[in-house]
């Protein structure tokens, strides 16, 4: 019943809190010259390597012959296509001209993750720009959403949070929103420097308090399998306290083919570098919100990379292999590459962005525990009725 569940206070509520977020998010980026551009949904490459893309077709023409249709159906575009799950790579191919774009747009990810945190479609905004370092980046993530929270509150919206939560008209709602809860959230979003760890330091801290005994993870803490959800949880309440915390550094086997590799101690003398200039925003509770990197900018580097078993991209052919080129990067799932090596071949300066999961922002901002009760239309597996 999602389209009468509109109707309800709360969804009406969440209606214009969203609309009034993408306003000041637009004016926030405006008035620092960054460009807003439009980037397509409909893409040839997985951005992220993992392969959680849908294929995008056409209704079978000829329905009594479905082996015609079916060839029609995969020749629309002569070669595989997909809904996209980021705009990152087509935002980098203004970067040479605008030195600072943003979008937002939909997004799609055929995750099969039936969890409070996760449905197939939803909203990002994308952000790239000429950088040198990872600290601009996560000093404009920083004060984008500082700027944002004190924008909601000059217009009442956190009160109206509260005056629902307390209204007996509306008791369907007192689980899900926490009065005191949301005036304490906007309160330390605005205060002070958020703080900044390193992976490998998260990692310490983590196997630290599971050989101490202060903590039990289903998941040990181990360098190769990442940070799962109870360890951010974990970073998020003893790091943050309150607060959003960065994590930066991550290994770069379990990081996207793009990004750059950073400049750690962890890097140093080494032959392959082992982590990547990139960052996680972890909230308390709701977890990774925001994530971003440096880009390799640099050709050969960019190649080396993707040709990488992580990558996600299958490899080039022998003949290819020996000639060195990539310019015939094979689909595999993740599109043709060759036009995103074009954007280094022909020019290209250091630079970086990221990508803020708008609807999980919203989900902290408002104490709502499930993304889907943000989402006006929620999507995810089994469930598209309208």
């Amino acid at each position: 019943m999602g389209q009468l569940m509109l109707r309800l206070p709360l969804h009406a509520l969440l209606a214009r809190l969203r609309s009034e977020s993408e306003f000041l998010l637009a004016q926030y980026f405006h008035d620092r010259s960054f460009l807003r551009v439009q980037s397509p949904v409909i893409t040839s490459s997985d951005c992220e390597g993992a392969g959680e893309v849908f294929s995008l077709g056409t209704r079978a023409s000829v329905s009594e012959n479905h082996g015609e249709g079916a060839l029609e159906e995969a020749s629309f575009f002569r070669k595989p296509k997909y809904l996209t799950v980021s705009s990152q790579l087509h935002l980098e191919a203004y970067l040479q001209e605008h030195p600072k774009v943003w979008t937002f747009s939909p997004t799609f990810r055929a995750e099969r993750s039936d969890t409070p945190r996760h449905v197939s479609e939803f909203w990002m905004l994308e952000v790239e720009m000429r950088a040198q370092n990872l600290q601009e980046i996560m000093d404009l993530v920083e004060d984008m959403i500082k700027s944002l929270v004190q924008g909601l509150q000059q217009s009442s919206f956190m009160d109206e949070l509260v005056t629902l939560k307390r209204s007996r008209e509306h008791s369907q709602t007192e689980e899900l929103l926490d009065g005191e809860l949301i005036p304490t959230r906007w309160a330390r979003l605005k205060e002070g420097f958020w703080p900044r760890i390193t992976y490998a330091q998260a990692l310490r801290m983590l196997q630290d308090s599971a050989s101490l005994g202060k903590s039990k993870f289903v998941h040990a803490p181990s360098w190769e399998s990442g940070l799962q959800v109870e360890h951010e949880r974990y970073i998020a309440a003893m790091v943050g306290q309150g607060k959003p915390v960065f994590v930066t550094d991550y290994p770069r086997a379990i990081k996207p083919f793009y990004m750059l590799p950073s400049a750690t101690e962890e890097n140093e003398g080494a032959a392959i570098p082992r982590t990547a200039a990139c960052f996680d925003l972890l909230f308390p509770e709701v977890c990774e919100v925001v994530g971003g990197s440096l880009r390799e900018h640099r050709l050969k580097e960019l190649q080396a990379s993707m040709q990488t078993p992580e990558s996600g991209l299958e490899r080039m052919s022998s003949s290819a292999r020996m000639e060195g080129d990539l310019s015939s990067m094979p689909t595999n799932g993740s599109g043709n590459m060759d036009w995103y090596l074009d954007l280094r071949r022909f020019g290209s300066v250091p630079h970086g962005g990221f990508g803020v999961g708008f609807d999980r922002l919203l989900c902290y901002l408002t104490g709502l525990g499930n993304i889907k009760d943000v989402v006006p239309w929620p999507r995810f597996q089994g469930r598209c009725e309208c």
